[in-house]
């Protein structure tokens, strides 16, 4: 029994830093924000992004394999891992603890791995469809993080529609960002009563104009955040308002032909300016 706990300590490190490592090769800009973060807060974000990450790969990346069987297994394990405590899957057992721990609504998981189910039968989203889609892929995942963040529980209710915004605009960041790969290679259409085939600037304004509803009342609550978590949620806020403003100066025809990304060097001096905008308290 004396060697037992040891064991596990490591077990559960090893756990949590796969979800790192998932992190750091899915996404630079993620996992420049969370270094910034207090130490304490960078493994839970990591097995929250781990996990979203890897069901993200069952519906968009897996297609030579039964996707609805893998995420099905794959829900089915997460809830078991929870109930349970412990998983083999390093992913999900890192997942698990932090949703006990913080005592993350299970609803929550269920609404993501719904929409996440969604993406194997919807091709064209309409509106109700298109508000479900989004709650669940990205707005419930801030809300997660925004769980952990806060041990006040009113602040955590005050926050909630900030934090949902927040999620909804880097979800339809993405979505103009990947319609070329969305529209031409998955046959997904999200925006609902858009044509693709014929897609206008009067579209992708209209389009636009409700991401900078979202990105405004984000901003809000991330003025609000308690201290060692707020530089990195406006890290990857400026990240994504800098990608959302490439996207609103491409033409509507570019958006279809091509990915617009962020260089690494821009992200890097967005980086540096955040930093100094944290120590000039003027975040």
């Amino acid at each position: 029994m004396t060697t037992q706990r040891p064991m596990m300590n490591l077990y559960d490190e090893a756990c949590f830093e796969c979800s790192k490592l998932i992190t750091k090769k899915y996404s630079t800009s993620f996992s420049l924000g969370i270094k910034t973060f207090d130490k304490r807060f960078r493994y839970p974000i990591y097995a929250i992004y781990g996990f979203v990450r890897y069901a993200d790969e069952i519906v968009d990346t897996f297609h030579n394999y039964d996707q609805q069987q893998l995420i099905e297994r794959f829900s089915d394990e997460t809830f078991r891992a929870i109930k349970e405590g412990i998983s083999t899957n390093p992913v999900i057992h890192s997942f698990q603890q932090i949703v006990n721990q913080y005592h993350i609504d299970h609803e929550l998981i269920r609404a993501f791995l719904r929409s996440m189910a969604m993406d194997l039968d919807n091709k064209a989203y309409d509106k109700d469809t298109y508000q479900k889609y989004i709650y669940g892929s990205a707005e419930v995942i801030g809300l997660m993080c925004l769980r952990i963040f806060t041990s006040n529980d009113a602040l955590y209710q005050s926050l909630i529609p900030n934090a949902r915004s927040l999620g909804a605009a880097f979800q339809k960041v993405n979505f103009l960002r990947d319609v070329k790969a969305d529209y031409t290679e998955r046959g997904r259409t999200y925006f609902p009563g858009i044509d693709f085939n014929n897609f206008t600037e009067q579209d992708k304004l209209a389009i636009e104009a409700e991401i900078k509803h979202d990105f405004d009342q984000a901003l809000e609550g991330i003025k609000r955040l308690p201290v060692g978590t707020r530089l990195g949620v406006y890290i990857a806020y400026i990240y994504y308002l800098q990608l959302f403003k490439k996207i609103s100066y491409t033409p509507a025809s570019v958006i279809l032909q091509k990915r617009i990304r962020v260089s690494d060097a821009r992200k890097m001096s967005l980086y540096v300016k955040a930093v100094l905008q944290q120590k000039l308290n003027a975040i």
